[in-house]
């Protein structure tokens, strides 16, 4: 065989390997449904058991990789700590050599007997047979993909064997063992692990090539022992690429698990070259054979968390000093610590831990309003990333604050702290619609950008008066929820008035435009679009804090009704009313000048203030038009 055909088979070979490495894990992730993900972010509040569940989940799904890119993700988005990750990440390392073993298979042999029934070729095709018939036959998703693990074990040793076929023949080949003999010098060996597997981006693909290397009898103790300690540096390399999105602490799971392995080389490599120094091994230049190989591949990785499983706290330390917070990150860090379940036996407490968790919640609401808003006139796919990262964690908060709330709805309460409970929930629950909203305005904001869209000058100006009465609304609301403040939440329900009575008369505007012919649909739409979203902000800021003020409230009726805050100082709600209709009528003009716009002679901006007369049978979109 020449060279070429040589190096030819066993990249087939190891194309083999890595695709049934991939389809039997994606199998066995489908047939197990979210329970690996919910084992990895529920079962991890002691290292032990992080370590526990890495190792077995890595051992399930075949790659350390994909297993701490998972919990990447879940560090990301606020599921789970970066201490909780670190266990994860370790015991994915030992999972990871488990594969090292199930290769051993392909390597019996034998002609007759138990030998001959366990041997690769016999077990490659029951299973591969066994798995095609699951696959073709089985109409259930979860038979089929049960299918696609036997396919996919069978691939896997099929190729194993292709790669060992292919270098079979350099057992013969004198130039081959010199160059084996080069990497028994440690740095080089340890090189060549590193760069080897980070192409391959494959922690078990390279060991699996070192155990095919191995049947040509020409691989020793000293030349596969640093090879083996680089393999783990090099497989950080799809786990560092898949931070790259990630925020602070998804970049810092990603590299503890760097760290771990790049700490295990060091130890291990520097202890065992100085006895050897000493102690001159015997066994340097002993052949290996692929279960030695997966037996010190194993080894290594065990001891490497054994020796760094008590520095787990100071690992997270080093971490976050390499990649440090910004002044931001710190601000908008969600500590969810705070909802404690022990607290729960004391209702007090927990209302009280909830309501700071609900006010930073809030806060982040109101950033993310004004973020989404500033993407209209300042638009960036970085700002537009953040605007949908900071709503995953508003998300978050829902979810975490939401299930906190319901489990002390299953404690003895008081009349008083049912109702705060009840209106929590409501105002949670209004707070995130705001944050969807506001997420949306980045999406059509977005589309705007990607579809290259223009506004007018006329159009923009008028979002931008809109926009004005949004960031007002909002940060009234979040004041309103903080301070339980009454006057704010009044203040609220009469700006989202005026923003509601703006969207209307507005969208009459943009048909006119359209009617002339200065703008298109494709314009209209995402102008409409925006309009949408910027009334419904308003709305659900206007029921955040009605529920604020309905909290103290000693009637029955739990219903949250907006009109409440009217109803209890009309005289004052109708001069905030008039106020704020006042201020951004005025605001339209400093707009119009700013921009040169000629004002509408079909349908001018109108600020009039509703009349006393106005009958209580009207609708609210007619009351709400009568403001302007």
């Amino acid at each position: 065989m020449d060279i070429f055909s040589m190096v030819l088979s066993l990249l087939s070979g190891v194309a083999l390997f890595l695709f049934g490495m991939s389809l039997m894990g994606d199998g066995l992730k489908m047939v197990a449904g979210n329970k690996l993900e919910a084992f990895l972010y529920k079962m991890t509040n002691t290292p032990l058991k992080g370590v526990a569940l890495g190792a077995g989940v890595t051992s399930v799904i075949q790659s350390s990789s994909a297993t701490t890119v998972m919990v990447v993700g879940f560090v990301n988005s606020g599921m789970m700590k970066l201490r909780q990750a670190i266990g994860i990440v370790m015991g994915a390392n030992i999972g990871t050599s488990i594969t090292g073993w199930i290769l051993c298979l392909s390597y019996i042999e034998g002609s007759s007997g138990l030998a001959k029934i366990l041997s690769t070729a016999t077990i490659s095709a029951v299973v591969a047979i066994a798995g095609m018939l699951f696959r073709m036959l089985s109409k259930r998703t979860v038979y089929r993909n049960v299918g696609n693990i036997m396919l996919g074990f069978s691939i896997l040793m099929f190729g194993m064997q292709t790669m060992s076929g292919a270098v079979a023949p350099l057992k013969e080949s004198e130039a081959f063992t010199s160059t084996l003999t080069m990497f028994s010098n440690p740095i080089a060996g340890i090189l060549l692990g590193i760069a080897f597997t980070a192409v391959l981006q494959s922690a078990s693909a390279s060991v699996g090539i070192l155990q095919a290397l191995s049947v040509t009898g020409s691989l020793t103790f000293a030349t596969a022992y640093p090879i083996i300690l680089g393999i783990g540096v090099g497989a950080a390399c799809p786990v560092l690429i898949s931070a790259i999105g990630a925020n602070k602490n998804g970049k810092r799971t990603a590299l503890i698990y760097l760290l771990n392995d790049l700490f295990g080389m060091l130890i291990w490599s520097i202890a065992f070259y100085s006895v050897n120094a000493i102690v001159h091994f015997t066994f340097l230049n002993m052949t290996m054979s692929p279960v030695m190989i997966a037996t010190v591949n194993t080894v290594f990785r065990v001891a490497t968390v054994c020796v760094l499983f008590p520095f787990i706290p100071k690992l997270e330390k080093l971490a976050k000093a390499l990649i440090k917070d910004s002044e931001e990150d710190l601000e908008d860090d969600a500590n969810f610590d705070m909802l404690e379940e022990r607290l729960l036996r004391y209702p007090a407490l927990a209302i009280g831990q909830s309501n700071r968790v609900m006010n930073d919640m809030a806060k982040k609401v109101r950033k993310n309003v004004g973020r989404s808003l500033n993407l209209i006139n300042d638009f960036s796919q970085d700002k537009f990333n953040k605007v949908q990262r900071k709503e995953d964690l508003i998300d978050k908060f829902e979810t975490k604050l939401g299930e906190y709330l319901m489990l002390l709805t299953k404690r003895e309460l008081n009349t008083i702290q049912t109702r705060q409970v009840s209106l929590y929930l409501h105002i949670i629950s209004d707070l995130e619609r705001v944050g969807d909203y506001a997420s949306n305005v980045a999406r059509v904001t977005n589309n705007i950008h990607e579809g290259n869209i223009s506004m007018s000058e006329e159009a923009r100006a008028e979002l931008n008066v809109v926009m004005d009465a949004v960031r007002e609304t909002a940060e009234m609301a979040v004041q309103s929820v903080e301070k339980h403040d009454k006057e704010k939440a009044m203040r609220v329900k009469s700006l989202a008035a005026v923003v509601t009575a703006l969207c209307e008369e507005l969208k009459m505007r943009h048909v006119i435009r359209l009617s002339h012919g200065d703008c298109d649909l494709t314009q209209g739409t995402v102008f409409n679009d925006l309009l949408n979203s910027l009334d419904r902000i308003v709305a659900h800021c206007t029921g955040a804090a009605s529920a604020m003020v309905k909290m103290y409230e000693t009637d029955s009726d739990m219903h949250i009704h907006t009109s409440t805050i009217a109803d209890d100082g009309k005289e004052e709600y109708r001069r905030l009313l008039v106020e704020n209709a006042k201020r951004y009528r005025d605001l339209f003009t400093e707009y119009q000048e700013k921009y040169n716009i000629e004002k509408s002679k079909d349908r001018p901006l109108s600020m009039e203030p509703e009349p006393e007369t106005e009958k209580k049978g009207k609708s609210k979109d007619s009351k709400n038009k009568s403001i302007l």
